[in-house]
């Protein structure tokens, strides 16, 4: 079979993966760390009503979507860096997070969730038993 190749075609995904375009936005800063027993992930989405955002959990894939909707009207517009349309990014997380009571709150154009550590995870002590409870030590 005989294939074209488009040396171009590679970099312009992957620009537009990284930037986004006016169709599809680049995907939403994330920042994400492990505060006590449990994970906390914020997501900037400036100008994103909370009606529009979702938060969905399939098997150990975390998926949140949000929209900003473009802008209505003639405006002749001077400057347009804010980006407009869906934005969604996908998260895996490890099989040591309960994905059953994960939290989540939108203030201020950020949206945070918080997701424990699954119980089975958590450090825990094991005690030692011994048969020979009638040795004593030997000190040297």
């Amino acid at each position: 079979m005989l294939m074209r190749t488009d040396p171009f075609r590679d970099l312009d995904r992957f620009a537009e993966h990284i930037f986004g375009t006016t169709t599809r936005p680049a995907a939403m800063a994330m920042d994400a760390w492990r505060e006590g027993e449990e994970f906390v992930v914020e997501l900037d989405l400036p100008g994103v009503s909370p009606d529009s955002i979702a938060v969905d959990v399939e098997r150990n894939v975390l998926t949140v979507r949000a929209e900003r909707p473009a802008r209505s009207g003639d405006q002749e517009m001077v400057a347009a860096e804010c980006p407009r349309g869906v934005f969604s990014r996908q998260l895996i997380l490890g099989d040591t997070l309960d994905t059953e009571n994960i939290a989540a709150s939108y203030d201020a154009g950020v949206l945070s969730l918080r997701i424990p550590v699954a119980e089975r995870a958590k450090p825990r002590k094991i005690t030692v038993s011994s048969s020979e409870s009638g040795r004593e030590a030997i000190n040297a």
